[in-house]
């Protein structure tokens, strides 16, 4: 799996972040894709991701992903990304293209997003809800108490309206969220 990532030039979170559990994941035919470069635009202190001015995006990237995914056999297929501030859209274009890939190439297997805030950009929000991923995830990370120590440029409040707005425009969508303990 890893040379077959490697082979595509795509990036996983498991890599990227270092994640202990990158086998456990995998041998359950579960992957974690990492869209749009491996160049984030914010400084958040908890994320090992390096950080930096992002490459232009990849226009065959979700092809790639969709590939890498069927090759895999993956029966849940989540794709991340690093923020992409820079870009107009923030990327949510590319995570549309990236869902749509995946369907087409997997169709059933369950597609889910974990999506950076959209900086106060519904568009954004609605263009990768109206894609209709199985699931809708946007973590919160933190209590609101130490947002601006841990995700500085963030706000807790943002992230609990971007999923409100997900629930009520796709309400078939699950939506979910995650805190970092330790």
């Amino acid at each position: 799996s890893r040379e077959l990532v490697a082979a595509l030039d795509l990036h996983t979170v498991c890599q990227s972040a270092r994640c202990p559990n990158q086998n456990e994941c995998w041998a359950r035919k579960a992957a974690t894709f990492m869209i749009m470069g491996d160049l984030c635009t914010r400084t958040c202190r908890f994320c090992t991701v390096p950080k930096g001015k992002p490459l232009p995006l990849d226009s065959d990237e979700p092809e790639r992903v969709a590939e890498a995914a069927r090759r895999m056999a993956l029966h849940h297929v989540v794709v991340t990304s690093v923020d992409r501030d820079d870009l107009p859209d923030q990327g949510a274009g590319h995570f549309v293209r990236t869902i749509e890939a995946l369907r087409a190439a997997l169709p059933k297997a369950v597609i889910e997003v974990l999506t950076p805030d959209f900086r106060r950009k519904p568009d954004c929000i609605d263009a990768v809800a109206d894609a209709r991923p199985h699931i809708f995830n946007h973590n919160t990370e933190t209590v609101p108490a130490l947002y601006a120590k841990v995700r500085p440029g963030a706000r807790y409040e943002r992230s609990l309206a971007l999923l409100a707005r997900v629930k009520d425009r796709q309400p078939k969508v699950h939506t979910k969220s995650g805190l970092m303990l330790g």
